[in-house]
């Protein structure tokens, strides 16, 4: 997937930094072992020198096979001898060598020319920092949604226990092309909650998942399109939108109205339909709302390919401050 070229950079530079202080630090190691135990470091330069003879050679072609083979069986000897070395001082070859934190790429990003799956995760840990909201996924699960705040409305228990069923196995069977879900209804209901704790879910699964406001997306949209300093540029906010395995687009209608934004929205919505990628909107406007303030092609999409929950009963969070009040 793609998250621009300012994440990859980033990405980039980061697994560098890794690499450069996995280096140092084993050089400080090497040193170290070197002030004990000078010989090593003879050892270690014939060992060069004798890799050295080697190379040339075989430059030098002709009839050199009885000298490799002297060669080699020296390489060999000098080898047993710098690990016997560093075994009289309590070390190995691992000790002394780069601790990288990702030992199939060796933090360069990519291994036999292909990108490496630590480079793919730090740059999804990246777009989260950049882009998605900051949101106590801990506190969003589908064992704290309670349907108590549903239990005094016979018909909104009922529905509500089956839109939390229906969240429950999407996130449990959730796949990079799992179906659209659109979660329609009032304030305060829970659709934040339960797409929420369907993020978690799909996080654990190792998806990347981006989470926010329309209004903080229509945010980013609109500094992007202004901001963008040449044709070139990443293009962060939109590629990730449309390039993440999960978006969820929370609370749409509630972003300042503009023709841009609007017409960007769609843009995301039908783009990842044409990719097969699932996208979680909320919303409390109806289809008809949607299609006032959108466009009759942006509803068309929603009407056509999200599966529809509707979340009924009363706001919650009032619910819960009354309680609290008549505690105290």
């Amino acid at each position: 997937m793609g998250y621009g070229k300012k994440i990859y950079d980033e990405a980039m530079a980061r697994l560098e930094g890794r690499r450069r202080q996995a280096e140092a630090q084993a050089g400080q190691r090497l040193e170290a072992f070197y002030r004990q135990c000078p010989q090593a470091r003879e050892v270690k330069g014939q060992m060069g020198s004798n890799a050295a003879k080697a190379a040339k050679a075989v430059l030098q072609g002709g009839d050199v096979r009885a000298e490799l083979e002297k060669l080699r069986d020296r390489g060999v000897a000098l080898q047993n001898e710098y690990e016997a070395l560093l075994a009289g001082h309590g070390l190995s070859l691992a000790s002394v060598s780069p601790q990288y934190a990702c030992q199939a790429c060796r933090d360069t990003g990519f291994v036999d020319g292909r990108m490496c799956g630590c480079l793919r995760q730090l740059q999804r840990a990246l777009a989260y920092e950049g882009l998605s909201m900051r949101v106590p996924l801990g506190k969003s699960t589908f064992e704290n949604f309670s349907l108590d705040y549903y239990q005094d409305d016979p018909r909104a228990c009922q529905q509500m226990g089956n839109v939390l069923r229906v969240c429950k196995d999407y996130a449990a069977r959730f796949r990079g092309d799992s179906s659209s879900l659109l979660f329609k209804g009032g304030t305060g209901l829970g659709k934040t909650h339960l797409s929420l704790a369907i993020a978690g879910q799909a996080i654990e699964k190792g998806f990347g998942v981006i989470y926010g406001s329309a209004q903080s997306f229509a945010v980013a949209l609109e500094k992007e399109r202004f901001d963008r300093p040449s044709p070139d540029g990443p293009g962060d906010a939109n590629s990730q939108l449309v390039g993440c395995d999960l978006l969820i687009l929370d609370d749409l209608g509630t972003e300042f109205p503009s023709q841009y934004v609007a017409a960007a929205l769609y843009n995301v919505v039908n783009s990842r339909m044409l990719a097969a990628k699932p996208t979680i909107i909320s919303t409390n406007l109806s289809m008809k709302d949607l299609e006032d303030r959108y466009s009759e092609r942006f509803a068309s999409r929603i009407s056509g390919y999200y599966g529809k929950l509707e979340f009924i009963g009363t706001d919650v969070r009032v619910q819960m401050q009354q309680r609290r009040q008549a505690r105290q």
